[in-house]
């Protein structure tokens, strides 16, 4: 191979060692998302992701979750603690009182974040399926409002660039008689 071509085919690989890792070190300073979830009883689910690739956020997240009901009520605000059902899953210390509730939940550490939805808190039926339909329920209001980020999506876009770039400096190496065969 030209010397040219390894020096070459050397920094791209650099280069997408370096996109690739910078990627996964920024997601830890940037910015979070929360999702609020009903459980179809009187507690609520936060998840708390890492915007930019949507992995979960393995820091601790301090927040508080504030409800306000049509009628007037409030609740809150109440601090969020971790909860047992995964690593970036939080809930409120306390749970909410019966009604539709107006639930906003605000995140400061490890970076700002705001999420509201919509919930109905009240006593878990006889029936699982009722409990399982309202949960599911929320979870596709959640899905509907919320934006995606498929980062497989963009790292196949990026090595497939490289590999255009390359295959573009080969050809030009190649006709200006840089590059030859030997």
């Amino acid at each position: 191979m030209n010397k040219t071509l390894r020096h070459a085919v050397t920094l791209l690989l650099a280069g997408l060692v370096l996109v690739l890792g910078a990627s996964a070190a920024a997601a830890d300073n940037g910015p979070i998302k929360l999702e609020v979830i009903g459980d179809g009883g009187h507690n609520v689910n936060v998840l708390a992701t890492w915007k930019k690739n949507g992995q979960p956020v393995e820091e601790v997240v301090e927040a508080t979750l504030t409800a306000t009901s049509a009628d007037g009520r409030s609740f809150g605000p109440v601090q969020l603690r971790s909860a047992s059902e995964g690593q970036n899953v939080y809930q409120p210390a306390e749970p909410l009182p019966n009604g539709e509730w107006n639930v906003t939940v605000t995140a400061t550490k490890p970076s700002k974040a705001r999420a509201t939805t919509k919930v109905t808190a009240k006593d878990l039926a006889a029936s699982p399926m009722a409990a399982a339909e309202a949960l599911t329920r929320d979870r596709a209001a959640v899905a509907d409002s919320g934006d995606s980020t498929d980062s497989l999506l963009k790292i196949g876009v990026i090595v497939l660039v490289a590999v255009l770039a390359l295959g573009a400096f080969a050809v030009i190496m190649r006709r200006r008689g840089l590059y030859a065969r030997r």
